[in-house]
């Protein structure tokens, strides 16, 4: 997740808003994971977020972003506590069976490849026989979060794929389930913002979108003033969540230096949480440390299949 600050104006409050502000009943969250031994709790992704000492990290799966928002307040959950990295655990005997069909798809592999053991927490580059690097790296937190109907399941896919594209220095566009969980945190509504609808404020100051900005029009003036960037929009315990082609939406330096596009969302990339490394935290990338994905980048072509198990 973002390293964005939280930020309240504390003169506007109750919005009256044309946006589409979103209810916050009946909203629950849930964890399910590999480990066989659990305990209750709430605001789950909060202590498991501050326990590794990071907020959210990379894209979710294209088939669960495009939601829409939902509130997210009041959530309840189960924690389950995490099972050591070589520890093979499955959800059930069909779990169990896709596992070994995923594995030994990676055994019987040749070229030159990529192999991700999400047990072990380890990625290898293959050339037939040869193994030219080996990486620990950190994969999904294996968990659902449930609100308004939809569901995000945080999971790194076992199978085949395929590296479509890398770039340097990537930009990351928070998908809806980021706000979800900031919204969670703080205990805030959620409203989308929209181009060509102004959000009236109670103190009548106008929010709304202007080309690739978000900002306000306050009460007797004309002026549009920008909102801060790398900050959330706030106003009357509400987060507003701007439009994907704003420069509000777009961050710097959450996926690290480096990023493999391997379709659906899905990522081989760096990360500013270098201890994370190890563990099972993201939301369904595979994140590495700087020397290695850079290691990638520069080593791993485009093309190159990634086997995953």
């Amino acid at each position: 997740m973002s390293t964005l600050t939280l930020v309240a104006f504390a003169q506007v409050a109750n919005a009256q808003n044309s946006g589409r502000t979103l209810d916050t009943s009946g909203v629950r969250a849930r964890i399910n994971s590999d480990s066989t031994s659990a305990r209750g709790g709430s605001n789950w992704f909060v202590s498991l977020l501050k326990k590794i000492a990071r907020k959210s990290d990379d894209q979710a799966p294209d088939s669960l972003a495009n939601t829409d928002t939902a509130a997210v307040v009041n959530a309840t959950a189960v924690v389950a506590t995490p099972a050591p990295a070589t520890a093979r655990l499955f959800k059930s005997k069909k779990d169990s069976l896709a596992w070994e069909s995923a594995q030994r798809i990676a055994e019987k592999a040749d070229g030159y490849r990529i192999v991700v053991d999400l047990f072990n927490k380890q990625l290898r580059v293959i050339d037939r026989d040869d193994t030219l690097r080996t990486a620990d790296v950190a994969t999904a937190m294996n968990a659902s979060l449930e609100y308004g109907g939809r569901v995000w399941r945080f999971e790194t896919p076992r199978g085949v794929r395929t590296v479509r594209a890398k770039d340097k220095d990537p930009v990351w566009t928070p998908p809806e389930w980021h706000f979800a969980e900031v919204a969670l945190e703080h205990n805030l509504k959620l409203a989308t913002l929209e181009r060509g609808r102004t959000v009236r404020l109670k103190d009548g100051t106008k929010l709304l979108v202007k080309g690739d900005e978000v900002g306000i029009i306050r009460p007797g003036t004309k002026e549009f003033v920008p909102m801060v960037l790398d900050e959330h929009i706030v106003f009357d315990n509400t987060l507003f969540i701007p439009p994907g082609d704003t420069k509000h939406r777009q961050i710097q330096g959450e996926l690290g230096h480096f990023r493999l596009d391997l379709g659906n969302g899905y990522l081989l990339h760096g990360t500013p949480y270098a201890k994370s490394i190890g563990a099972a935290v993201t939301h369904g990338c595979v994140r590495l440390r700087d020397e290695d994905i850079e290691w990638l980048y520069d080593n791993v072509p485009v093309g190159t299949k990634v086997y995953i198990f």
